[in-house]
Formats: C-alpha cells, structure tokens, sequence
C-alpha cells in the first residue's frame, strides 16, 4: 500500500458520513497524511411560477451556512482543522475533482452504498470521482 501524503474526503453530511471520516481518519493516521474534507453545496436555479421568477439566494445561502456548521461539527469530531475544512457550490463530481487537483491530495475518500446494475451505470457520485480522478479513489462502504 502506498503512503500518501494528502487525502480529501467527500461526505454528504449524511450519517453515514461520520463512518467514512473515520475510516479515512484510520487510513491518515496511518500513512501519517494530512486529512481535508469537502462537501459540495449543490446550486438552486431560478424557479418560475408563471412569469414570476422567484430568486432562491435567500435559500442557496441558508443551505450554505447549514452545511459550513455541519461540516465544522463532523471535522471537530474527528480532529480535522479548520483549514482543511471545505464547502464549496457546485456539481460534487467536477467540484471534488478541482479540489483534489487544487489540493495535490494523491487519494480522494468516498462514501458508496454499493449499488449494482443500472444504478451504477447511471452514476452516482463515488462512481463520477473514481472515473474522472487524477489520484487514487477509495470508496468506504456505507449501509443502505
């Protein structure tokens, strides 16, 4: 096994991503990497109702505070700095991806439910960053 020196992990403030924190806690601590963590915000467009476009920012911006506190609760949780925190707005995939690059982490960390088939051919977010990675991808087993 290799001993990398920067990992990201990608969680969906989900519960389950309190497993995959910890199992790529486990994997730093023992590489002895540094430890980032994003979570992607993913944008609201405009709605229309009618010919009145309703302005979502409000709402986008709510959702963003919400993620940032979460985020900062699960990282304190697992002794991850402040500045290796990281929310950022956009596609998870293409966002997850920048960051690494932005970052030179040499291993991405994801949550996977393990689907099979059709689910997986229709893409689910491990299966975006494990095709479009520069670096090696692990996806952490969670529960359905």
């Amino acid at each position: 096994m290799s001993n990398y020196t920067h990992i990201l992990v990608g969680v969906d403030l989900s519960d389950e991503a309190n497993h995959v924190i910890q199992r790529a806690n486990a994997l730093a601590a023992a590489s002895k990497a540094k430890l980032s963590i994003v979570h992607v915000v993913e944008p609201l467009t405009f709605a229309y109702g009618g010919d009145i476009p309703v302005d979502l920012t409000e709402i986008q911006d709510q959702l963003q505070t919400k993620a940032v506190e979460q985020l900062r609760s699960m990282a304190k949780a697992n002794n991850i700095s402040s500045e290796n925190q990281h929310v950022v707005t956009g596609q998870p995939v293409s966002e997850i991806h920048a960051l690494a690059d932005e970052l030179n982490v040499d291993l991405v960390i994801v949550g996977s439910h393990g689907r099979k088939g059709l689910a997986l051919l229709l893409g689910s977010t491990a299966n975006g960053v494990l095709h479009g990675a520069k670096c090696d991808v692990l996806a952490v087993r969670v529960k359905d």
